[in-house]
């Protein structure tokens, strides 16, 4: 397994990001990996778990995390095995959704994260979803954004099925220029240069470009059955749970629907759809978005 990892200097100077790194050594296979993360906020307070998707990094959260850490908030938002400044396998084989879900869990369990909120967005809540159902006693509460935990039972979106089109033909995969095409609001060059730097040759993309593909569309999909079991578990959830869904996002639109009516936990809480924001609300609407978690959780801190 030939590892990359993206040199120190393509993260220098990028726009609005100014956050300490943090490195964890996880075990896979016969190597280890190096997976990075912000950790931000009071270190005694409980986590709000920020997972992002494809094919952002946690750069993506850099409006949120003043936000939420001003307000007494300990906020843990790690890069994917691919992405950002966590490591990237060169082969795209060597990712697997199991991979994905299996790295973040070691994560939250080496830094021992318990009472988290997760925020989930895009693959965040694939991978986010997974591990709340496999760790529940792990997880205080969910906000769900522009995700889903599909199976491969359901036919996917035109949205979806355009998207994985195009990012397994198109000879140049402009990481920036993807993120830019997600959002409604104008992103400068200096953001679209943000996130490109962790991918300084197309070496660097194999996790980026492999992703698409590992999205359960089969019922037979290797991912299939234990995301199945994940929704048995989700079905019970009686833990707060809110859908903060954009009004611009054709990949996931009408997920947040299926979210409120199959869990339980997302009775009663005041779902938002977030207005004038595309695939990637948290560029669109970071601030937003931040107020509506800190909300959430001194709402239903006692529940």
């Amino acid at each position: 397994m030939e590892i990359l990892r993206t040199p120190d200097e393509c993260f220098r100077d990028l726009s609005g990001y100014d956050f300490t790194p943090h490195y964890a050594e996880i075990s896979h296979t016969n190597s280890t990996l190096r997976v990075h993360y912000l950790d931000e906020g009071p270190a005694t307070a409980a986590p709000i778990l920020l997972l992002h998707g494809e094919p952002s990094w946690c750069y993506l959260y850099r409006k949120m995390i003043p936000i939420l850490s001003a307000a007494g908030h300990r906020v843990v938002a790690p890069d994917l095995v691919g992405f950002g400044r966590s490591d990237k396998l060169a082969a795209r084989e060597d990712y697997s959704y199991q991979f994905h879900v299996d790295t973040m869990t070691a994560l939250i369990e080496r830094l021992d994260l318990r009472d988290i909120t997760l925020f989930c967005q895009d693959w965040g809540g694939l991978i986010g979803l997974r591990s709340a159902a496999e760790q529940p006693d792990r997880f205080a509460r969910i906000v769900a954004a522009n995700t889903f935990l599909p199976t491969g039972d359901q036919k996917p979106s035109e949205g979806f099925l355009r998207w994985q089109h195009y990012s397994q033909t198109v000879e140049h995969f402009h990481v920036g220029g993807i993120i830019k095409g997600g959002c409604v609001t104008e992103l400068s060059p200096e953001v679209i240069a943000a996130y490109n730097a962790p991918f300084p040759d197309d070496r660097y993309k194999a996790g980026a470009r492999q992703f698409p593909l590992l999205v359960p569309t089969r019922p037979d999909d290797p991912a299939s059955e234990p995301n199945r079991r994940a929704w048995q578990v989700l079905k019970q959830w009686q833990k707060p749970f809110l859908t903060a869904f954009s009004d611009s996002d054709p990949v996931t639109r009408g997920a947040d629907a299926i979210l409120q009516k199959l869990i339980p936990g997302a009775a009663g809480q005041p779902h938002v759809t977030i207005t004038g924001a595309g695939h990637f609300l948290q560029e669109d609407k970071g601030e937003e978005l931040a107020q509506l978690v800190a909300d959430f959780i001194a709402r239903t801190a006692k529940q």
